[in-house]
């Protein structure tokens, strides 16, 4: 039992750790970056610039906020259900990660939508015109990216069985693996 409360806080502490991060930098981009025009990092390459996106990824479901709350708490709570069941052990720690950067970047996105109505954008990557982001989307597609990997190519089959359903199949929730 001991491991499973010191895991947790682990994960508490890491998941506020990049929350704190994500609305550190949005602070920051409204601070410096607001009514200013774009700063140049690494020209025609990175730069920083302010946006207040009312949608989601690639500006879609732009003004659907009620939507976009509704869909990215339910995908906070069913991520917090999964990463709650999950085996204890360390072969799940790099799931455990990728969910932790996932849920880190889905509840950053979410106080900005809930605080501002709308997200805050900063970073734009020039060479493929690609559509401005912010810290916590890094989290999320870096999170999804490697789970992806994860999935494909690291767990068996029987190791996900109880990952895609409601109910954790027997012996799922054994403590040590």
């Amino acid at each position: 039992m001991k491991i499973q409360k010191r895991h947790l806080l682990l994960s508490i502490i890491a998941l506020c750790s990049l929350l704190l991060a994500d609305q550190y930098t949005k602070q920051l981009a409204v601070s410096h970056l607001k009514g200013q025009e774009s700063f140049v990092l690494l020209e025609h390459v990175l730069e920083f610039s302010y946006l207040e996106n009312t949608g989601a990824a690639f500006s879609s479901f732009m003004g659907r906020q009620a939507f976009l709350i509704a869909l990215t708490t339910f995908v906070i709570v069913l991520l917090l259900w999964k990463y709650l069941t999950l085996p204890v052990g360390r072969r799940y720690v790099p799931m455990r990660v990728c969910m932790l950067l996932i849920l880190s970047g889905a509840l950053g996105n979410l106080i900005d939508r809930v605080n501002n109505r709308y997200v805050v954008d900063f970073i734009y990557f020039v060479p493929i015109d690609f559509p401005k982001f912010n810290v916590a989307d890094i989290y999320i597609t870096v999170g999804v990216a490697i789970l992806a990997v994860l999935l494909f190519f690291y767990y068996k089959e029987e190791e996900l069985e109880g990952l895609f359903t409601i109910r954790p199949k027997s012996g799922w929730d054994k403590t040590e693996i």
